[in-house]
């Protein structure tokens, strides 16, 4: 009788993240709820607290529906060490209020730029 092979892999270093983390970590970051990222992939939210508490397994079906709804590649959203700040994408909450203030009057966008800035000077000397 021929011997039965047996693959052996080398496990990966995921590192202190797990799937489920990394997919919350993301999901945050573009400036999601679960129940909006729920909505965007047609899941209920139970079932994206579950994938990202790692209760449930991504398939690559599910890795490809969240890629897409968060607006980034599979690879962003699966390989450990895709935590970029280099290029990385603004928060969906700061680019609404953007918008918001880029329809206010000149004057008033003037303003509130001014305010904005003096806020981030104090903080950058604290």
């Amino acid at each position: 009788m021929p011997k039965k092979r047996t693959l052996q892999l080398t496990p990966i270093d995921f590192g202190d993240e797990t799937l489920g983390q990394r997919l919350a970590r993301v999901r945050k970051e573009r400036g999601f709820t679960q129940v909006e990222l729920a909505a965007r992939t047609g899941l209920i939210q139970s079932l994206v607290s579950d994938y990202e508490t790692d209760r449930l397994n991504l398939s690559a079906e599910m890795a490809v529906r969240f890629a897409l709804a968060l607006d980034v590649s599979t690879d962003d959203l699966l390989h450990p060490q895709a935590k970029k700040t280099a290029g990385k994408t603004p928060n969906r909450k700061v680019l609404r209020r953007l918008e918001l203030i880029d329809s206010l009057p000149r004057r008033k966008q003037d303003a509130l730029l001014t305010t904005i800035d003096a806020f981030l000077d104090s903080t950058a000397a604290s």
